[in-house]
């Protein structure tokens, strides 16, 4: 399946705080397996998420730095956190509190990722969406998005540098 191209309605979907969206890819970000949680508020079935790329859920507000810098981390083999807008089937939003982590086999080689995705604070979403938005901005100011990228993602660890923290305390603080 081809990733739709569907328009943000700018409309929130939300889920509850007992609630975790689970998801689990391969090393190349294929999902191969996404709970029914996920495949509620996402509004695509399990037989539409299974076997696509993960990013078939990205929104085109969610700045791509963060991405690369989370797939930095976890190839690495380490977990992250991070705040992501994620765009449903039907072009609504919902925001979510990621927990990432590698999964290993016995000899310890990275052989898949799983994803636990919570509510977010409410509280934090008004700081994440002013970072992202300058991000986003950082991004699309160059014409080449690999070198928008790039120069979002030095911009996000010069700022938050700057404020004496990295992403993974950023997110936590909020």
């Amino acid at each position: 399946m081809a990733r739709p191209t569907v328009r943000p309605t700018g409309v929130e979907r939300t889920f509850g705080d007992d609630e975790i969206i689970v998801s689990k890819t391969d090393t190349k970000g294929i999902i191969t397996y996404a709970n029914g949680v996920f495949q509620r508020i996402s509004g695509y079935r399990e037989w539409e998420l299974v076997g696509q790329p993960h990013n078939l859920i990205r929104h085109p507000e969610m700045p791509a730095c963060v991405f690369k810098l989370l797939w930095d981390v976890i190839g690495a083999g380490h977990e992250i956190f991070a705040y992501v807008v994620n765009q449903a089937r039907n072009g609504d939003h919902y925001w979510v509190f990621a927990h990432v982590t590698p999964t290993f086999d016995a000899s310890g080689r990275i052989i898949g990722y799983h994803s636990s995705r919570r509510s977010p604070k409410r509280e934090a979403l008004p700081a994440v969406r002013e970072l992202y938005a300058v991000l986003l901005a950082e991004e699309k100011r160059h014409a080449s998005p690999r070198d928008g990228m790039a120069a979002a993602l030095r911009l996000v660890e010069d700022l938050l540098k700057s404020k004496g923290t990295d992403y993974h305390h950023f997110v936590h603080v909020l």
